[in-house]
C-alpha cells in the first residue's frame, strides 16, 4: 500500500530547517498529499463519528476521507460495520445518501443489492455460476472506544494501546461513551490539511484571532502564567473524585506499531466553567462530574482527530483532507443522552464559542494557505507557544520518509 517517496520528498526533508514550518511544496504539491494518504491518513485510526449516530438496526452514516466513501452501518445483527462505499460490480459509488436507515442498499447503476453486513443479496441477471458470496461489499477496520467511532484503512491497523490508555482517563469519565449528538457542522477550508492541524496544536494565534474563546481559557496564554491556577485545576477535580489523565503517548507508528495518542488539562479562567459565550453551563454535568472543577480537557488520537471535553458538554473536531489545497474540519458536539434540546440546553447557546471560533479559523488557516502559496515564501521558527504544532511536524516528517 505504501509507496516510496520521491527524490524530492527526500530531499525536501534533508533539508529541513529544525524548529521551522514546512517547506512550500509540502503544503501544495499534488505528488506530496497523494504519498501522504498512502502513508499518513489511511493506514492511522481516523474518528468517524459517535456511536449515537447508529442507534438501531439499518442505521447509516456515510464518511468521506480524501477519495474515500465509507458507509458506517448497524446491521439488523446489532453489530456496527464500516463497509467501503464501492460496488463489487463496477465500482459505482453505492450509497449516495449522508445518513438514514436502510434494510439494503441498492446500487444506482445496475442495481446489485447488499445487505446492511455488507453481504451481496442480489446480482440482476448475473448467471447461475456466479459467486454472490464473493462480491459482498469490501470492509474496512472499526473499532468503538468510550463510544468513539474510529476506522482504519490499513490491512494490518496499529495497535490501540494507547489510545485506550489515554481514552480511559479522558472520554471516560467525562461520560462520553453515554453522550449523544446535539448538533454537527462542517467547514470547508481552501487550504492544506496539515495547516489545519497545525494551527489547532497551538494556542499562540488565540489572543490575536480568538478573543472570544481567549476571554475564559487561560491556554492562550504563555504556559509560564498558568502554573498557579492549572495546580488549583488539578486539585478541584481530585476533590470532586474524577481522575483525569494528562499523558503524551505521540509516539512513532514506525517504531512502536501503535497509534499515537495525548491528553493535556488546561483551566478556564476564575469564574468560568465551561466554553461559552459568558463562561457559563451550557447543558447537564456528564459523566463522573457532580460539580464543575473550572477547566477542559484536550485530547488526540493520530494526525487527524481531535478532542474536547468541558464537564458539560465536549466535542469531535475532525479534519478531513480532501484535495492537496481543500480540507473540512467537521466539528460534533455530544452532551448527556437524556439532555433535551430547549429544556436543558439551547442549541444556539452550546455551539456559539466553537462556531464563532471555527469561523475565524477558517479564516485564518485559508491566509496562512494564500501566503505559502507565494513565491517569496520562507519557512519561520516556531514560537514557544506553537510546541504542539512544531512537534506534529517533527513527527511528519520522521513519518512521512
Amino acid at each position: 500500500m505504501h509507496s516510496q517517496p520521491s527524490e524530492m520528498l527526500t530531499q525536501l526533508i534533508a533539508a529541513q530547517k529544525p524548529g521551522h514550518a514546512l517547506q512550500q511544496p509540502f503544503y501544495n504539491d499534488g505528488a506530496i498529499f497523494k504519498h501522504e494518504m498512502q502513508r499518513m491518513i489511511m493506514p492511522h485510526w481516523l474518528c468517524a463519528g459517535h456511536l449515537s449516530s447508529l442507534p438501531r438496526p439499518g442505521d447509516f452514516v456515510t464518511v468521506e476521507i480524501a477519495s474515500e466513501s465509507v458507509i458506517l452501518c448497524r446491521g439488523q445483527d446489532g453489530e456496527i460495520r464500516a463497509l467501503l462505499n464501492v460496488c463489487r460490480h463496477r465500482g459505482s459509488r453505492l450509497c449516495t445518501e449522508p445518513a438514514g436507515n436502510a434494510r439494503s442498499f441498492v446500487c444506482p447503476y445496475h442495481a446489485w443489492t447488499y445487505g446492511t453486513d455488507g453481504a451481496l443479496r442480489s446480482a440482476r441477471l448475473m448467471p447461475a455460476e456466479f459467486d454472490r458470496d464473493a462480491h459482498g461489499l469490501k470492509q474496512i477496520h472499526l473499532r468503538v472506544i468510550e463510544g468513539l467511532i474510529f476506522i482504519s484503512f490499513a490491512e494490518t491497523p496499529l495497535g490501540l494501546v494507547h489510545v485506550e490508555e489515554v481514552m480511559a482517563g479522558t472520554a471516560k469519565p467525562y461520560g462520553w461513551a453515554a453522550a449523544k449528538i446535539a448538533h454537527r457542522a462542517t467547514f470547508p477550508v481552501k487550504a492544506n490539511w496539515k495547516l489545519a492541524v497545525e494551527n489547532y496544536m497551538e494556542c499562540y494565534h488565540c489572543s490575536p484571532a480568538h478573543q472570544e474563546y481567549s476571554r475564559h481559557h487561560v491556554f492562550a496564554r504563555p504556559p509560564a502564567q498558568n502554573t498557579e491556577i492549572d495546580a488549583k485545576l488539578r486539585q478541584r477535580s481530585v476533590s470532586l473524585g474524577v481522575a483525569i489523565c494528562e499523558l503524551d503517548r505521540y509516539a512513532l507508528h514506525a517504531e512502536h506499531g501503535q497509534e499515537t495518542a495525548d491528553a493535556l488539562r488546561s483551566a478556564l479562567t476564575e469564574g468560568a466553567v465551561s466554553g461559552s459565550e459568558d463562561g457559563g453551563p451550557v447543558a447537564p454535568l456528564m459523566g463522573d462530574f457532580t460539580d464543575y472543577d473550572g477547566g477542559v480537557t484536550f485530547f488526540d488520537v493520530g494526525p487527524v482527530s481531535n478532542f474536547l471535553a468541558y464537564p458539560d458538554h465536549g466535542l469531535i473536531y475532525r479534519f478531513i483532507p480532501k484535495t492537496v489545497d481543500r480540507t473540512e474540519m467537521e466539528v460534533i458536539w455530544l452532551v448527556r443522552d437524556d439532555a433535551r434540546e430547549g429544556i436543558d440546553y439551547d442549541l444556539a447557546r452550546l455551539t456559539w464559542l466553537w462556531n464563532v471560533t471555527s469561523i475565524a479559523d477558517k479564516r485564518i488557516i485559508e491566509l496562512n494557505q494564500q501566503g505559502i502559496n507565494s513565491a517569496f515564501y520562507e519557512p519561520g521558527p516556531y514560537a514557544p507557544m506553537e510546541g504542539g504544532a512544531r512537534r506534529f511536524v517533527d513527527w511528519y516528517l520522521r513519518s512521512i520518509g
